[in-house]
């Protein structure tokens, strides 16, 4: 590597990531981020929704939870971002240039997905990205270095596909691309045992998910198949689908893939016919597996976020021949402004817009406001801890209350900002469809009895009819306090505090 393209990438680098955790210190915990520390305070082989890498990250970087907040939370996406540019800049200088690598690394960090949702917030995508760009550039190497003979090489692609598939199922994808370049273009490949031993490490990191699965009767694919089942076509799920990539992979690198694919098949003769077909097996297909799965059901755009990989190097690779000696070509630029813009805009409206986004009804103020997720739980949690410190003084409730929660979403920003902080026990009432991982929660936690008193926290952009979720379990139900969350010196939320006093009824346990 020369030093101009080794010193622009570490310093690149460097500034992204202090950038990225200044960041993560001004924005709370967003509503996944939240729900998904519930993995690193109850530790499993596998959960409800996902592996369990992510929570397993944030026990790392927390230290065990003993250093807790937003940042040291939210580190290893940082760290994981760029070890990640670090290997798709190796691959760029490896199947064209050290230049392909740079733009490449740039593009990697510009893109919403990976620099932002898997690179900035703390997800299961987020652990995912090292493990499946690792696993990229050891099959690069396998291609364009001819390391095929390499055991140690097959070793490392079975663990780091595996690992990636720890994170998030969907990262045995890689195997299914790789296998498909395999019979396209390196069929004696099928005859090198290594590639099946490979497979087979794969499979034997996975034991844990299998495990947890069958104690658990199998719940987490009968959840996620129930998400996919059915049978009519959803033309508005579709256009969301490829909306929602616009968006995600950033506008002007999106419109930049398009460009650079349509190139690349115009032209054919970026790189060479191995390395193409390489890089279009490990994306198109899942890309076009999604588009498909969209046709008949709802889906989320970062679901098919690391398919779009292996497409920035074709896109470097235009920009090598289009740009000529420019070190930032003007798709980069724009694509950098256009997220530098949408940070500070971001800023201002989490932290000091004087408004919602949402509903201005006052039954669900705030409601689909996507800038209550990121503020406004901390200071509400040291507004209930001093409630809960007089209750207890004065004897309006007992000192084992609880908190009581019928949903995961808010259950996971009431467990992380509000209940952590007043010393508190959060007990998940309801389907195991609603509160997902708090299942599990529950059966390590004090068990509601007859004559108990707790609590339950209403936001208002979460409306919940309380009387008829806990009418039945509560001689009575006090008219709530309210808080107000105030940003700009106006009123964004409310926080409605109902005391739920003595339990006439025990609700149903969640898990058999």
């Amino acid at each position: 590597m020369t030093m101009q393209y080794k010193k622009r990438l570490i310093y690149f680098l460097l500034i992204t990531a202090i950038l990225k955790i200044i960041i993560s210190g001004i924005f709370e915990l967003g509503n996944d981020e939240v729900y998904y520390y519930t993995y690193a305070l109850q530790p499993d082989w596998n959960h409800f929704d996902h592996p369990p890498m992510v929570g397993i990250f944030m026990q790392i970087t927390s230290l065990n939870l003993k250093w807790l907040n937003e940042i040291s939370l939210r580190l290893g996406s940082v760290i994981g971002c760029t070890i990640s540019t670090f290997f798709i800049f190796n691959i760029g200088k490896i199947i064209s240039s050290e230049k392909n690598g740079w733009f490449a690394a740039i593009i990697y960090n510009v893109s919403v997905y990976t620099g932002f949702i898997a690179g900035l917030f703390i997800l299961p995508d987020s652990p995912q990205m090292p493990f499946w760009t690792a696993s990229l550039y050891i099959m690069c190497r396998l291609i364009c270095k001819d390391e095929t003979t390499k055991t140690a090489n097959w070793l490392l692609l079975g663990i780091a596909i595996g690992l990636a598939a720890l994170s998030k199922v969907h990262g045995l994808y890689l195997w299914v691309g790789f296998g498909l370049f395999i019979i396209i273009k390196r069929i004696k490949w099928l005859m090198n045992w290594r590639l099946y031993a490979a497979v087979l490490i794969t499979l034997l990191i996975l034991l844990p998910i299998v495990y947890w699965n069958v104690q658990n009767d199998f719940i987490t694919y009968k959840f996620h198949s129930e998400r996919v089942a059915h049978h009519h076509i959803l033309l508005n799920s579709f256009i969301h689908e490829l909306a929602g990539e616009f968006a995600y992979q950033n506008p002007i690198i999106f419109i930049l893939l398009l460009v650079s694919v349509v190139y690349l098949f115009r032209r054919g003769n970026m790189f060479s016919s191995v390395t193409t077909t390489w890089l279009l097996c490990m994306s198109l297909p899942m890309i076009f597996l999604f588009w498909g799965i969209s046709l008949f059901n709802e889906t989320l755009p970062h679901w098919s976020g690391p398919a779009f990989i292996p497409l920035f190097f074709i896109a470097a690779k235009y920009l090598e021949i289009e740009s000529d000696k420019k070190i930032y070509p003007a798709y980069i630029k724009y694509a950098g402004f256009l997220v530098g813009f949408v940070l500070l805009v971001s800023v201002f409206l989490i932290k000091f817009a004087p408004f919602n986004l949402g509903s201005q009804k006052e039954e669900n103020y705030g409601e689909y406001c996507p800038t209550l997720d990121l503020s406004g739980w901390k200071t509400f949690g040291n507004e209930f801890n001093n409630l809960v410190k007089a209750d207890i003084q004065s004897g309006k409730m007992p000192s084992n209350v609880v908190i009581l929660a019928n949903k995961w979403f808010p259950a996971g920003h009431i467990e992380f900002y509000v209940a952590r902080k007043a010393n508190l026990q959060l007990i998940a009432i309801g389907k195991l469809e609603d509160v997902h991982k708090f299942a599990w929660l529950n059966k390590k936690r004090y068990q509601l009895h007859e004559g108990d008193d707790a609590y339950c926290i209403v936001p208002s952009n979460v409306p919940t009819n309380v009387n008829e979720v806990y009418g039945r379990y509560f001689s009575t139900i006090e008219k709530p306090i309210v808080y107000n969350q105030i940003r700009g010196g106006k009123v964004v939320r409310f926080f409605y505090v109902y005391r739920l006093k003595n339990c006439k009824q025990v609700p149903d346990g969640i898990l058999p």
